[in-house]
């Protein structure tokens, strides 16, 4: 399957004492040609002051869905032990039909302690987490399948995170796009691990898109000859520089509009 190489942005919610920064920031975002806004689903900054500013993930996509036109956004990614799945596929349901159709739904297991115990989550251990994940994932889908009215369309599913015994097999399930945070070398052989997986489950491996941290202009031809079809590069507050971001669209511009079928 030919998909086009993609280029988001995280917004990340920290350190921003106005809202106002982050809404400058969507805008300007979207009017530079990024495909896709992520911003994140953390209490609490995850770098700088430990105690620094910071804004809530889904209250936040809802207005995005009012705000932008074109691009695709989310979170990269919803923890998944923080909100009650079929709660939370409502959620996403709700805020695809505020935006006509162009939420996905980023999820992951979760891993920052701080953000468990300040809020009362039990934290538990890694594979505790995954087993949730994989409790979960199964109600989100069922939920929005029954949901009145129904989502718009299909709502794309992006799983964050390599673990090779629960998290690709989940991915392989459940997912439409993987976002890895491997090296390159590390990355194709989880790719391979992943195509085994989907094709256990009845898919075809070239349904899920491939996705990963922005490696730069030297190193992007290289992941995109592996798969990867969508980048995405982080900025923090309070200034949002886009400067990177800027860049990144340049090439995919000039360079990368299409990657091979296969």
């Amino acid at each position: 399957m030919a998909r086009p190489v993609r280029i988001g942005v995280q917004i990340q919610p920290q350190h921003a004492p106005s809202y106002a920064l982050i809404r400058d920031a969507v805008l300007q975002a979207e009017d530079a040609g990024v495909d896709i806004i992520f911003n994140w689903d953390h209490f609490y900054p995850l770098s700088g002051d430990p105690d620094g500013a910071h804004f809530e993930c889904w209250t936040m996509l809802g207005a995005w869905a009012e705000q932008t036109e074109r691009v695709q956004f989310g979170a990269l990614v919803t923890g998944g032990g923080y909100r009650n799945p079929d709660l939370l596929a409502d959620m996403a349901r709700t805020v695809d039909h505020i935006s006509d159709g162009r939420l996905i739904l980023g999820i992951g297991a979760g891993w920052f302690e701080k953000d468990y115990e300040q809020y009362g989550y039990k934290f538990g251990t890694a594979g505790s987490r995954l087993n949730l994940l994989g409790d979960y994932l199964p109600r989100i889908v069922e939920r929005l399948r029954v949901l009145n009215p129904a989502p718009t369309h299909h709502i794309p599913i992006l799983i964050g995170g390599g673990g090779e015994k629960k998290t690709l097999p989940l991915v392989g399930k459940y997912g439409d796009i993987w976002h890895s945070f491997s090296d390159l070398e590390t990355y194709g052989r989880k790719s391979g691990l992943l195509a085994d997986y989907a094709t256990g489950a009845r898919r075809d491996p070239s349904e899920i898109e491939h996705s990963t941290t922005w490696p730069g202009i030297d190193e992007a031809p290289a992941y995109v000859e592996a798969g990867v079809t969508l980048f995405t590069i982080g900025i923090s507050g309070p200034d949002y520089d886009l400067g990177q971001v800027r860049q990144a669209l340049n090439w995919r511009d000039q360079f990368a509009t299409e990657i091979p079928e296969v």
